[in-house]
């Protein structure tokens, strides 16, 4: 059976990683494969540090998709990977890989995920995280300080010079690919999706079908798989 692959998007500082690894924590049984968008930043190294310091890294064009659907495919067939690596602190793709199995499940967490069609095609459920801006914007700020070794000056002007405009470019307007929205208060939709998810999980073990997820479940009529209907939004702000 080909891997279930899971979708999560929303704007920088969402809650994507937090809620990919609860997923995976919840499916630690099915061996779930996590896999961030941030790793497959395009390589800057033509460039002098402070252009790349500049770099737009908020724009579609700034993140290898190619890399990732090849990497997605490979994934769900049941073939490893190698993942590369990002310094965030050169902005620098690292000589070093990681190599990853494949697992029944792969869960992709990222920014620009939904922004690409044939991206969106891989996933099985599309999940948006829809938080507020000033949450978000918080929660990058201290990101960026403690991980990535940034100023507060140069978080608050790339925010301003890019994320804020990119993210009214690009991630909100592919909210509307998502098959699921959850809102910053949506803690008890998060539990609900997460057993819906291992429900799904448990119908198809040990047989040939593949869980069916977001769009394809509400197209079926076989009856099988999770039920998340199209466009299901979970808003409870």
């Amino acid at each position: 059976m080909a891997a279930l692959v899971i979708g999560i998007c929303g704007g920088t500082g969402a809650g994507k990683t937090t809620l990919a690894r609860r997923i995976v924590a919840a499916l630690a049984e099915e061996s779930a494969v996590l896999v961030a968008q941030d790793h497959y930043y395009k390589d800057l190294a033509h460039l002098a540090p402070e252009q790349r310091a500049g770099h737009n890294f908020d724009h579609p064009e700034s993140v290898d998709i190619p890399l990732i659907i090849e990497h997605l495919r490979l994934l769900r067939s049941g073939r490893a990977i190698d993942r590369p690596t990002y310094d965030f602190a050169r902005h620098l793709r690292e000589n070093r890989t990681v190599r990853l199995q494949p697992g029944p499940v792969v869960i992709v967490e990222g920014t620009l995920l939904l922004e690409n069609r044939e991206l969106c095609e891989l996933f099985d459920l599309k999940i948006f995280l829809d938080t507020d801006a000033d949450v978000r914007f918080i929660r990058r700020l201290r990101r960026d300080l403690r991980e990535r070794g940034r100023t507060i000056e140069s978080v608050i002007e790339q925010y301003l010079a890019s994320v804020y405009p990119m993210h009214k470019q690009f991630i909100e307007p592919s909210k509307a690919r998502a098959d699921v929205i959850i809102g910053s208060d949506g803690e008890t939709e998060v539990e609900n999706l997460i057993q819906k998810i291992r429900a799904s999980l448990s119908i198809t073990a040990g047989t040939s079908a593949r869980p069916q997820l977001g769009t394809r479940a509400h197209d079926s009529n076989n009856g099988s798989g999770m039920n998340i209907d199209a466009k299901e939004k979970i808003e409870t702000r």
